[in-house]
């Protein structure tokens, strides 16, 4: 889901032209009900809603796996999906209605306040242990620029004023395939625009127009296939410091966001911080943490 955004920006008139072409194999058009049946079916799934008002865009996109797989009804392509020996296609569809944009450095403050503030002060509490364990979680991170810029950090500056710590970072999504490019570590100039010149001639190798990451950064980082909306998933990853989970939660309805918050709450250690999008917040969602204002970044703390 951290970058996990949904396409609802798309330009109308460039997509209903790609929906028009797409239609002219599918024998109907999608009925109220057929919505309603994969709307639920998605939000059974992993927790993304579709309001009415979204019928078009979801129509959109399930069009183009239909078309994909040379499927003409949309009862044929639910049947598809609800197929547990196709767990392809079912991820081919998580990739449809979601976006993964992201780039490297792309939330300064937060990894700021995490660096200067955050650290310190868990590590801090962590003093009588001989080789303490500090664990990053970031959640939906789509192709890895932000658990990549977390191990920058580590590599730059953390290993270096905590040698006897061992920080893990863990990068997870709902999406096989973006996990699968991030572990390739291959990135365009969009990605990696923000990134201080010095960092970038360091950890990677310019190939054309592709950025390759050094393996030094890429073995810091172990990348997990997680549906947030899952218990059993979500306890993949547990005793985490900091959860950094940004821009996922304003696509979900109230329910699914008190539902993905209280598995993320169970994940972090007391004491342990979570991070979300600036436009987001737990207000009206939980009250199990604390909001804790930091320099130019707020994070919401468990107690």
């Amino acid at each position: 889901m951290s970058g996990q955004l949904f396409k609802f920006g798309i330009n109308k008139p460039k997509q209903e032209e790609t929906v028009k072409t797409i239609t002219e194999t599918v024998s109907q058009e999608m009925t109220d009900s057929e919505f309603k049946e994969f709307r639920d079916e998605i939000y059974k799934l992993c927790g993304i809603y579709f309001t009415e008002s979204k019928k078009y865009l979801l129509e959109g996109r399930i069009l183009k796996r239909m078309a994909a797989n040379n499927i003409k009804t949309f009862s044929e392509y639910i049947r598809l999906i609800r197929n547990p020996l196709k767990k392809d296609e079912l991820d081919r569809l998580y990739e449809a209605i979601t976006i993964n944009e992201t780039y490297f450095f792309r939330a300064p403050q937060q990894f700021e306040a995490l660096e200067n503030i955050i650290v310190p002060e868990i590590l801090a509490n962590k003093k009588n242990i001989v080789m303490p364990t500090f664990r990053i979680w970031s959640a939906a991170c789509s192709t890895g620029e932000e658990p990549y810029t977390l191990a920058l950090i580590v590599l730059e500056s953390l290993r270096h004023k905590y040698p006897n710590v061992s920080f893990q970072i863990v990068g997870s999504d709902i999406n096989q395939s973006v996990l699968e490019t991030a572990k390739q570590g291959i990135y365009k100039e969009y990605a990696i625009r923000n990134i201080p010149k010095p960092l970038l001639s360091k950890y990677f190798k310019q190939e054309g127009n592709l950025y390759h990451l050094s393996n030094d950064v890429k073995k810091l980082v172990k990348f997990i296939n997680i549906n947030l909306y899952d218990p059993n998933q979500v306890k993949l990853v547990s005793q985490c410091d900091v959860i950094f989970c940004a821009n996922v939660l304003i696509y979900f309805d109230l329910p699914s966001k008190q539902q993905v918050v209280s598995y993320l709450y169970n994940a972090l250690n007391v004491g342990g911080y979570l991070f979300i999008g600036y436009s987001e917040s737990l207000h009206g969602i939980s009250k199990s943490f604390k909001l804790v204002h930091l320099p130019k970044a707020m994070a919401y703390q468990k107690e």
